[in-house]
C-alpha cells in the first residue's frame, strides 16, 4: 500500500510553520508497513490543489491532507476536496454538537463562520475532532482512501490515534505480515561513536534493519523488523535490543517517546530520591524540564537562578575567594552551587549548571560553549566539565540534557567518565 501526504498552507512555503505534520504521519504510517511514496507543500490556491490532489490520487492508495479547514477566507480545502469529488456540501448536526460544546467549554459564543464548519462533503465520514472546531474527513473511492485533517498539529495528531491510525491497521490487517518498530534513546555519545561501538552491524542485526537518527540532543536507534508473524517479530525485535544493549546500554536512557525528564523522574520517584537544581546558565530551563512532568512535586523541590556572581555568594553561599580564584565557570563553583542548593532546600540530590552560553563571554582559557554541572548527594559532591558549541539557545537546551543524564547514571551507579 502507498501513501501520498499533502501539506497545505502558505505559512509552511514560506517557513513561518515548520511543517512537522508530515513527519508525524510519515513515521505513523510507516509503523503500518504503509509505503510513503511522496510528500509536498502546496500553497493555498484552488487550482494548485486540485492539480496535486489529481497527481496524489493516480499514483496512491491512501492520500492524506493537512491544512485548510478552518474558519477563514484562505481555508479551501474543503471545497478544493468538493470540487474534486464532484459532489456537495451537506449539514452534519453532530459537527455542529461538537463546536458548541467546545465552544462552551471555553466560556465563548459561537460564531457563523463556526457553524459553517459543520458543512461537510456528502461522499466523506466525518471524522470527529476532540480539540479543534474542524472536523476532519474519510472518503473512500475506487478502493482508494482520501484522508483530510486540520493542519494544527494537536488536533492532527489527536485525529490520527483516535481514528486514522485504527481504522488503516484494520484494513491492512495480516495482508502485509507482521511489522514492528523500537526505537532507542540515546544522549551523551555522537553518532559516529556509536556506530563504532556497536561494531558489527551484521552480527547485531541478521534480517532486521537499523536506522541512526542524530539530533542535537542524542541519537535515537530504529530498530525495523519483519516477519511472518507476531511473535516471531517480537521474539527478533528483543533479541536485537538486548545486544545493542550489551555495546551502549549505558548511554540508552528510554525507549520511543520516552523523554530523559520522565524517565529521571521515574527514577527518582522509585527510589524516593529528591532533588533541588541551582541554575546560571541555563536560566531556569532545568526547573522548567523537570516540572514538564506530571507529578513532579513528589520529587522536585525547588529551583533557584543564580545568575550574577553576588547571587551565587548570597543565596548558594558559594565562596567570594572561589569565584574570584577559579571564576563563575569553573568545576570548583559548580560543586559550590550544587552543595549549597541541596544543602539550603534540604534534598536528597543537588543540582548546579555554569557555563559560557554565548556569543560573548569566552576568554582564552573558556571558550563559547564550556559548561561544568555539578552533582552532589550524600555520598559525593563533583562536577562534571563539556563543552559545546558556538548556538547560545542550543549551548542551553544541551545543557539541561547532560544535567539530567548526569544526574540519571548517578542514580543507576552509571560511569560519569564515558
Amino acid at each position: 500500500m502507498k501513501a501520498y501526504i499533502i501539506s497545505i498552507g502558505d505559512e509552511l512555503l514560506l517557513g513561518q510553520t515548520v511543517n512537522t505534520n508530515a513527519s508525524y504521519i510519515g513515521e505513523k504510517l510507516s509503523d503500518l508497513n504503509i509505503d510513503v511514496a511522496k510528500t509536498s507543500v502546496i500553497r493555498d490556491n484552488a487550482s494548485e490543489i486540485k492539480d496535486e490532489f489529481k497527481i496524489a490520487w493516480n499514483i496512491s492508495d491512501v492520500l492524506l491532507v493537512t491544512g485548510g479547514l478552518g474558519p477563514t477566507h484562505d481555508d479551501i480545502t474543503r471545497n478544493c476536496v468538493v470540487e474534486f469529488f464532484n459532489t456537495k456540501l451537506t449539514f452534519s448536526e453532530d459537527v455542529l454538537d461538537n463546536i458548541k460544546a467546545l465552544f462552551k467549554k471555553r466560556n465563548r459564543e459561537v460564531t457563523d463562520v463556526n457553524e459553517d464548519q459543520a458543512n461537510v462533503p456528502k461522499i466523506a465520514q466525518v471524522i470527529r475532532n476532540d480539540k479543534g472546531t474542524a472536523p476532519g474527513y474519510w472518503i473512500e473511492k475506487d478502493a482508494k482512501i482520501f484522508i483530510v485533517m486540520p493542519g494544527v498539529p494537536y488536533e492532527m495528531e489527536g485525529m490520527m490515534n483516535s481514528f486514522v491510525i485504527p481504522r488503516l491497521q484494520e484494513m491492512t490487517g495480516d495482508k502485509q505480515g507482521a511489522v514492528k518498530r523500537l526505537v532507542l534513546n540515546t544522549t551523551g555519545i555522537p553518532e559516529s561513536y556509536l556506530f563504532e561501538k556497536l561494531g558489527d552491524l551484521d552480527e547485531i542485526l541478521g534480517e532486521a534493519k537499523l536506522a541512526f537518527l542524530p539530533n542535537p540532543y542524542g541519537v535515537k536507534l530504529r530498530i525495523t523488523v519483519k516477519g511472518d508473524d507476531e511473535g516471531t517479530v517480537n521474539n527478533k525485535l528483543i533479541e536485537v535490543e538486548q545486544k545493542i544493549r550489551a555495546k551502549a546500554g549505558r548511554f540508552i536512557y528510554g525507549k520511543n517517546d520516552d523523554s530523559l525528564e520522565s524517565v529521571v523522574g521515574k527514577l527518582l520517584e522509585e527510589r524516593d530520591l529528591t532533588i533541588s537544581v541551582a541554575e546560571s546558565c541555563t536560566g531556569g530551563s532545568l526547573a522548567n524540564h523537570l516540572t514538564n512532568v506530571s507529578g513532579s512535586g513528589k520529587y522536585f523541590d525547588r529551583g533557584v537562578v543564580c545568575y550574577s556572581n553576588a547571587a551565587k555568594v548570597e543565596i548558594l553561599k558559594v565562596n567570594e575567594d572561589v569565584l574570584i580564584e577559579h571564576g563563575a565557570v569553573s568545576r570548583e563553583v559548580a560543586m559550590q552551587m550544587a552543595e549549597g542548593v541541596r544543602s539550603t532546600s534540604g534534598t536528597d540530590i543537588g543540582v548546579s549548571t555554569t557555563g559560557i552560553m554565548g556569543p560573548t563571554g569566552a576568554t582564552t582559557d573558556k571558550p563559547v560553549g564550556l559548561v561544568y554541572i555539578g552533582f552532589c548527594d550524600e555520598k559525593v559532591c563533583t562536577a562534571r566539565k563539556v563543552v559545546f558549541g558556538g548556538d547560545r539557545l542550543l549551548n542551553k537546551q544541551r545543557t539541561v540534557q547532560a544535567a539530567l543524564d548526569l544526574v540519571r547514571r548517578h542514580v543507576l551507579g552509571i560511569s560519569v567518565d564515558d
